[in-house]
């Protein structure tokens, strides 16, 4: 054996030698990682369990269709706009800022933040909506996007085999949920597969969901995500002539600033000084209102602006008319459909057999970008892209 992988286990003992050392008692150390299947080659990997589990992360079929993903306004012809591959790493960037001064886990902040989102639909939160009502008629519960991300990362990838993820790491991603308004996040500690798995059962019975992390570091990607989108949404809209900057609520103008990197640079400064050796993550009283009430400005000026919903008129058609066509053709069997050929070629028999048809669909659905959703829909559907709005 190559003496470089004969010293694989002594670098990997140094690297966690290291982590006792600099991080803090609350961090999650990789040592704790626990998988669903013990996996034999261990014994030579220099690489700790969360540093293994972004590059499988990365590496991840889901994740290549990050670059064709809306993350707020879709079908507009503007390259500056916010797309989800660049929401994901700017997760990825606050996050570990913030773990590092708290002395948490860089590498299990960095994993739950590339994988939060890889279960998000077409189309945004818009198609999550528009799917979410799809499934729960057709008896396969709602979807939540972070459900859909261990589904992808657990089920579907490696046709069907998933990445066998660190419990820590699929905690965060599951946990995530920036669209909350939180002041403070206390880990819900010791939590099993088994208790993972009923939250994940539990969740897709509920229109809506909102479960904490196991770990310090998934509470600091929760927080992260509001911090990455909120002035960086701002932003985009202030481009699209949606709002103004001077619109800026005066209490957060005051408290947290007008430009998305004033924004973003005031909330990691409060959430750090506030969380610093406490078992928790949260925001000081002054910064939580004033970010809840940008929030709000954000959601009654931008997210709910009819200026932009009106070039999805014709998605939910699309959607509407995928599933069902889909759906027809699994109890069909009809073998020359996309949905065989595009993903059931391949997949684990016990995919299709764990798996109704509506779940198959949803899976499929969920997984394509706003343009693939768009070259399968029939010619009358498919919308046009406008150059402003």
């Amino acid at each position: 054996m190559n003496n470089n992988f004969e010293k694989a286990g002594e670098l990997k003992d140094l690297l966690n030698l290291r982590e006792k050392k600099n991080l803090c008692s609350l961090a999650c150390f990789s040592q704790t990682a626990q998988r669903r299947h013990t996996e034999k080659f261990t014994e030579n990997e220099y690489r700790q369990s969360f540093s293994a589990d972004s590059d499988r992360i990365l590496n991840s079929l889901a994740f290549t269709r990050y670059i064709d993903k809306t993350q707020v306004f879709s079908l507009i012809n503007n390259d500056h706009l916010t797309h989800r591959v660049i929401h994901v790493q700017l997760v990825s960037r606050i996050a570990r800022t913030i773990g590092r001064y708290l002395g948490l886990n860089e590498d299990l902040i960095e994993a739950a933040s590339l994988g939060h989102d890889i279960g998000h639909t077409p189309f945004g939160h818009d198609g999550e909506r528009f799917l979410s009502n799809l499934t729960h008629e057709h008896g396969a519960g709602y979807f939540h996007h972070n459900v859909q991300s261990i589904q992808f990362l657990d089920k579907i990838e490696k046709n069907g085999k998933g990445w066998n993820l660190s419990l820590q790491t699929l905690d965060a991603i599951l946990c995530h949920n920036g669209e909350a308004h939180s002041t403070k996040l206390v880990p819900k500690k010791d939590r099993s597969f088994h208790q993972f798995d009923l939250i994940m059962e539990t969740m897709r019975k509920k229109k809506t969901c909102d479960e904490i992390s196991m770990t310090m570091e998934g509470c600091v990607v929760r927080m992260a995500d509001t911090i990455s989108y909120i002035g960086r949404d701002f932003e985009d809209a202030i481009r699209l002539g949606l709002v103004k900057r001077e619109d800026i609520p005066d209490t957060c103008k005051l408290i947290l600033g007008k430009t998305n990197g004033t924004i973003v640079f005031n909330l990691v400064t409060d959430l750090i000084s506030n969380s610093l050796d406490q078992p928790f993550i949260g925001f000081s009283k002054n910064v939580s209102v004033a970010l809840k009430k940008l929030k709000a400005f954000n959601y009654q000026y931008i997210y709910k602006n009819p200026v932009i919903k009106n070039h999805l008129s014709s998605i939910k058609d699309i959607f509407s008319f995928l599933f069902e066509k889909y759906l027809t053709d699994l109890e069909k069997e009809n073998e020359q459909s996309i949905i065989f050929v595009d993903f059931l070629n391949g997949m684990a028999p016990a995919y299709r057999e764990n798996h109704s048809n509506p779940e198959i669909v949803r899976d499929y659905i969920s997984g394509m970008t706003d343009s693939y959703l768009i070259r399968q829909a029939p010619e009358h559907l498919k919308p046009d892209s406008v150059e402003n709005v």
